[in-house]
């Protein structure tokens, strides 16, 4: 075995050309690299050429060339390779039976070539390469795949693929997409990203089938316009509708900038003969120290937009779309206090149910809203708080008007390392400037409440072990009382108020409704356990049990219209289990039972079995017994019994089911529906997938998704991907 270091002939001569320069050049990066030749015999003439043969291995910069059989030109630097020809470079591997190469501006050819790109896994073979510069090379009667070595079940065919390495994109002319030797495009130009990274080209067309819009053909144009900018236009054709062309822009900037414009206009609707369109922006960023700007801005033509349109049916059930604006501030109050302002605008377009007599009443406007709120902590041991907020209410048809509110509050806790006592006092005064007298107490109106709380807790702790695992268990009681007077405030405008959702966090608040409009009388104590269960190793929340008891002293008698009468005594029970019960079982369970008669008033429960990815099984539990319906004159409460059952689970081989119900027992209806099959493979995978899904009152909508994934190249159809994960908490696509 022989090791030969050969130094370019041309650099040589260049150094000794001009000895003046000599000092120059020593500190300048010579223009060639070293070259070194191993092989089992080595023979050649001094300074002009050598051949090796048997093991031949060439190593210059990062590149290392292999053959049975090879020549090298010193003077020139060319190659001439024969016999298992192998060229292993940093981004790829190229591999042929002849092979004529130039080191030094690494242009040359290679007679039946394989190549194995690296960053992307591509591989592919044509009948001749070009090398054409450090990072390009093209080859003649080629083919591109993603597939492992000998599986071939689908590549591109092409006259002409360029493949450069700088960017990482490959350019094909004349091509045909072949999938299990079936050709489904051509294409007389195609350029991909091998490695993923953002381009500007055509994308793979996006098929599906709707109910509403028949079949739906897009094909979009990818535009990487710019480093922080890029954009997606798709011209899309609808059999029942036209031709629409939706538009989507995304950017981001300096200082935490970002922003997201989705426009769609549909200039003829074949249906209904008018123009149709769509936006939704958001926008937010830093404005200086503290201050951040934002904008949500949704509007479309009509209330059937969405219900009639979209090909993402999640959007069918939107109902207010918010037209808002404004700044928030978020800053230091000293060395030991916090303080926020935020100021907006804030209107909504409220998209009607078609089903006579189901119509919706539209929130309020805020035009505009201001609030504050100062924290202000360990000032002699005492914790202070003020909130304020002023806003002017819109709405034209019902009462409308300003109004203020400030709630000053001081606290005194009582912290040590195992619990705490926190008493708190505080006075919650609202006015009201109206734009028309209610009740006959005029337009000015006010109303002052004295708000008094009690909060305390202990914590305990253990440690215990579990199926080899230490576990620390915690024991957490808590005590909460509150106490609020009467007010009658039936009279008062009611903006923007509604009952919280009862839950075993917000059973310790003060005030039962949202909003500033309501605030309830109270004489009420709350008392929780709760017991987590941590692993001691890595400080994660396994499991949680909670429970929970209200107690009325007396009759609540603010009400909300539509809202059930609370009585007195242990009205309130509420119990709660959210964790892993086993590494592959996990549940979140919730319950709130009235005491005082004797009935189950909520569950909402769910459990999840995921052994492993790819593998899951869903079920959940809703039952309200009280929803206040507007609509419903003759009984505004009704209930609410629903059941969600869905799945992923392999079938056979590479193939999976999903499916997903929503049913409501009450309305004795599908509420959601899906089905579909996957099939998944380390380079391909297939999806169809049919939804069904309630959009209004008396309406429904269906869509057909499919699609044929060639992993590294394109998507052909509708990607289903987002509604199935929308659809099964735990969806995984497997590879």
């Amino acid at each position: 075995m022989f090791l030969l270091l050969v130094m370019p002939m041309a650099a040589l001569s260049n150094e000794l050309a001009n000895p003046a320069d000599k000092e120059q050049k020593a500190i300048i990066k010579p223009s060639r690299k070293p070259v070194f030749i191993e092989a089992d015999r080595i023979t050649g003439y001094y300074k002009q050429e050598m051949e090796a043969t048997g093991n031949v291995e060439l190593r210059y910069g990062d590149n290392v060339l292999t053959a049975d059989r090879m020549k090298y030109y010193q003077v020139t630097e060319d190659t001439e390779v024969e016999g298992n020809a192998c060229l292993e470079r940093p981004n790829d591997t190229l591999r042929g039976k002849y092979l004529e190469l130039n080191l030094q501006t690494e242009e040359g050819y290679m007679s039946e070539p394989r190549y194995y790109i690296k960053n992307g896994k591509g591989r592919g073979a044509g009948s001749l390469l070009f090398f054409e510069g450090k990072n390009n090379y093209r080859l003649k009667d080629a083919n591109y795949t993603t597939c492992t070595e000998g599986n071939h079940d689908w590549y591109i065919r092409a006259k002409e693929l360029e493949i450069d390495n700088k960017k990482e994109i490959g350019t094909a002319r004349h091509v045909s997409v072949v999938f299990k030797d079936v050709p489904l495009l051509y294409s007389p130009w195609i350029d991909f990203s091998y490695s993923g990274k953002r381009k500007t080209g055509l994308l793979a067309p996006v098929a599906g089938y709707n109910v509403r819009t028949g079949f739906d053909v897009a094909l979009p144009v990818y535009l990487n316009i710019a480093p922080n900018i890029d954009a997606t236009v798709a011209p899309r054709i609808m059999t029942q509708r036209g031709f629409l062309l939706s538009n989507e822009v995304r950017y981001i900037g300096k200082n935490n900038m970002n922003g997201h414009l989705l426009f769609d206009i549909l200039p003829m609707d074949i249906d209904t003969n008018k123009t149709r369109w769509g936006i939704l922006y958001t926008h937010s960023q830093s404005l200086w120290k503290g201050w951040q700007g934002f904008m949500n801005y949704n509007q479309v033509s009509d209330d059937r937009y969405f219900r009639e349109l979209t090909p993402n049916l999640a959007q069918t059930s939107l109902t207010n779309l918010s037209q808002q604006g404004g700044v928030t501030y978020n800053g230091r109050l000293g060395t030991d206090g916090t303080i926020s302002f935020t100021g907006f605008a804030q209107r909504f377009q409220t998209l009607q149910d078609p089903f006579p007599g189901a119509g919706i009443v539209s929130p309020y406007e805020r035009l505009p809203h201001f609030s504050f709120n100062a924290i202000k902590y360990n000032v002699g041991k005492l914790d202070f708080e003020v909130y304020g907020s002023w806003t002017n209410f819109y709405h034209p048809t019902l009462v409308d008007g300003n109004r203020t509110v400030f709630f000053p509050n001081v606290s005194a806790p009582f912290r040590n390392e195992y619990g705490y006592i926190t008493p708190k006092v505080g006075l919650h005064y609202t006015h009201y400037n109206l734009a028309a007298p209610v009740d006959g107490k005029g337009e000015n109106v006010d109303r002052a409440l004295p708000i008094v709380s009690l909060d305390s807790g202990i914590a305990f702790d253990r440690q215990i072990e579990i199926s080899d695992r230490k576990f620390i268990q915690t024991l957490e009681p808590r005590v909460f009382y509150t106490y609020v007077p009467y007010r009658n405030q039936s009279f008062l405008p009611n903006f923007d108020s509604a009952v919280n959702d009862f839950s075993f966090a917000q059973m310790f608040t003060e005030n039962r409704f949202s909003g500033g409009d309501r605030i309830n009388d109270a004489n009420r104590a709350m008392i929780g356990l709760t017991s987590r269960f941590i692993e001691q190793d890595t400080g994660i929340e396994h499991l949680r049990l909670a429970i929970g008891q209200q107690f009325n002293f007396t009759d609540p008698r603010v009400l909300i219209l539509g809202t059930p009468q609370v009585t007195s005594g242990r009205s309130d029970f509420i119990a709660a289990i959210s964790g892993r019960l086993t590494p592959h079982l996990s549940t979140d369970f919730n319950i709130q039972m009235d005491e005082s008669k004797l009935w189950i008033e909520k569950i909402r429960t769910g459990i999840s079995y995921q052994p492993e990815p790819g593998k899951v099984l869903n079920f959940g539990y809703r039952f309200t017994r009280s929803i206040f319906n507007p609509l419903n004159q003759g009984n505004q409460v009704t209930p609410l019994e629903q059941v969600d059952s869905s799945v992923q689970w392999p079938i056979t081989g590479n193939w999976h089911g999903v499916a997903r119900v929503n049913y409501s027992l009450q309305d004795d209806k599908i509420l959601a529906g899906l089905a579909g099959l996957e099939y998944n493979t380390c380079c391909w995978a297939f999806r169809v997938v049919m939804q069904r899904l309630t959009t209004a009152t008396q309406t429904s909508t269906t869509a057909f998704f499919v699609q044929l994934e060639l992993k590294g190249l394109m998507g052909i159809g509708n990607n289903p991907l987002q509604v199935l994960q929308s659809s099964i908490p735990g969806y995984t696509s497997v590879h």
